[in-house]
């Protein structure tokens, strides 16, 4: 089997692309202290990506707002929410996100 050189590069190039930003804020965070507000506010980063994802989701499609009154995944998401807020089984929380956008697809067209 031949080694392609062009292929073998963009392959060691990609690695490190993909390893550096994964290493780099370890070695750096290692050494420094980190200031109490700075691990304040890098708490509310996970919360305010996932706001953003899943607020893209449910009201947005070709870059613009969908209707509230013709968004099935909006009112899908109602009894998912609850379901997830008031049991804490994510069995049950994705069985009926999945159950609600089945039936709400077959009503709505």
């Amino acid at each position: 089997m031949e080694v392609r050189w062009d292929v073998f590069w963009i392959i060691m190039g990609s690695a490190l692309l993909t390893f550096i930003p994964r290493v780099l804020p370890l070695m750096l965070f290692s050494k420094i202290q980190i200031p109490m507000w700075l691990l304040r506010w890098l708490e509310y980063v996970p919360v305010a990506v996932m706001a953003a994802l899943i607020g893209q989701e449910l009201f947005m499609a070709d870059n613009q707002l969908l209707p509230i009154t013709h968004n099935p995944a909006l009112w899908a998401a109602l009894p998912t929410i609850a379901v997830a807020i008031w049991t804490r089984s994510l069995l049950g929380t994705v069985l009926v996100g999945i159950v609600a956008m089945m039936i709400l697809r077959y009503l709505m067209g």
